[in-house]
C-alpha cells in the first residue's frame, strides 16, 4: 500500500514538473520570441509548465553548458540554433561541451536564413548600392554589427568584404537584441543577423533588408534578392532551429518531447507566428536533425577552414 502511495506520488510530481527550455540569448530577440511561442504551446500538450530560461553570453556556450551539466530527466531542455550547436564548437579551443556527446537531439523544426540589413538611417535602398556607399566613406572601411563573434555572420561580412575588395569590420555583439538598438537608433549603419531577428523591423520601415542566404528568395519578404542572385555564391546551405537534451535522456522520454514538438508546430496559429517570422517550418526528428547537423557542420568547416580564421 505505501509503495503504490509512494509510486503514485512520484508519477504525480513527474507529470507536475516544471520543464525549463534554455535559450543562449537575451529576451527580445528572435530565437527568444521562438522559444516563447514553442513553450506556450508545449506546455498545454506536456501537461507541466514550460518556462524560458534565458542564459545570454559567449554565443550561447553558457546555455550549452548548462545543458550538458542538467540532470537528463527531460525537463532541461536547450532551444538552439546552429551557431552553438555546430559552429562554436569549431571555432572555439574550449568551448565547455561537445555537442556529439553531451547532447542529444530530440527534433527539429525549423529552417531560416541569415541576412544583411541596413538601418534607417543609411542612405541606400539596396545590396550593391551599401556596397558603393561604403567605397564612398573612405578606403572602404565599415562596420557591420553579428550577434555574436565567430559566427555565420561574422564569416558572411568577411567574404562581402573580400569579394568586393572591401574593409568591412563586423562588430560583435551579446545576441541580436542589442545589436538591433543599435541598428535603430543608427549607432552602426548593417547588421547581418537572421531574418526572424530583422522581420519585423523590416516590415515596419525601420530596417531594410537587402540580401538573404539560401537557394531562394523568402516567403516573407519576397522583394528581397539571395546573395547568388547578387553574385556572392557559396551560402545557399541554410541554418536549422532544434530542441536539444542532455546525453543519457531515455528514450522514452525523447520520444514524447518529439511527439509534443510535432505536435505544437502543426497547429495552426503557432505555424503562422513561426512563419511570420520568417522560418520554414517543417518537423525533423531527432535523428534527422542530427543527419541535417552533420551535414551543416561539412560545409561550414570548409568555409571556416578557407577564411583561415584559427580557433580562440
Amino acid at each position: 500500500m505505501l509503495a503504490a502511495v509512494g509510486c503514485m506520488a512520484f508519477s504525480a510530481q513527474a507529470q507536475t514538473s516544471t520543464t525549463k527550455m534554455l535559450v543562449g540569448f537575451p529576451p527580445g530577440g528572435g530565437t527568444d520570441a521562438i522559444a516563447r511561442i514553442l513553450a506556450e504551446r508545449l506546455q498545454a500538450d506536456l501537461g507541466n509548465p514550460v518556462v524560458v530560461d534565458n542564459k545570454p553570453g559567449a554565443g550561447g556556450q553558457l546555455a550549452a553548458q548548462a545543458l550538458k551539466a542538467a540532470a537528463p530527466d527531460g525537463h532541461t531542455l536547450f532551444l538552439s540554433h546552429d551557431h552553438t550547436i555546430t559552429i562554436l564548437p569549431m571555432v572555439v579551443k574550449s568551448p565547455g561541451y561537445d555537442s556529439a556527446k553531451d547532447f542529444v537531439p530530440v527534433a527539429g523544426f525549423a529552417t531560416f536564413v541569415n541576412a544583411i540589413a541596413v538601418s534607417g538611417g543609411t542612405p541606400v535602398q539596396g545590396y550593391k548600392a551599401y556596397l558603393d556607399w561604403v567605397r564612398q566613406q573612405g578606403a572602404g572601411k565599415g562596420s557591420v554589427g553579428i550577434p555574436a563573434p565567430a559566427s555565420v555572420p561574422q564569416f558572411l561580412v568577411q567574404e562581402i568584404a573580400r569579394k568586393n575588395g572591401l574593409d568591412l569590420v563586423a562588430a560583435p555583439y551579446r545576441g541580436s537584441a542589442p545589436m538591433m538598438a543599435d541598428m535603430l537608433g543608427n549607432q552602426i549603419a548593417a547588421g547581418v543577423a537572421s531574418i526572424p531577428d530583422f522581420i519585423e523591423n523590416h516590415k515596419a520601415g525601420k530596417l531594410r533588408v537587402v540580401a538573404v542566404m539560401g537557394t531562394q528568395r523568402q516567403a516573407a519578404m519576397p522583394e528581397v534578392p539571395t546573395f547568388a542572385e547578387l553574385g556572392l555564391a557559396g551560402f545557399e546551405e541554410v541554418p536549422y532551429y532544434g530542441v536539444f537534451a542532455p546525453a543519457g535522456t531515455p528514450k522514452a522520454m525523447l520520444d514524447k518531447l518529439g511527439a509534443a514538438i510535432q505536435k505544437a508546430i502543426a497547429v495552426p496559429e503557432v505555424k503562422d507566428k513561426l512563419t511570420a517570422m520568417g522560418l520554414s517550418v517543417g518537423y525533423m526528428t531527432g535523428e534527422q536533425l542530427a543527419a541535417r547537423e552533420r551535414a551543416y557542420s561539412k560545409v561550414w568547416a570548409k568555409i571556416i577552414k578557407d577564411s583561415g580564421y584559427q580557433p580562440q
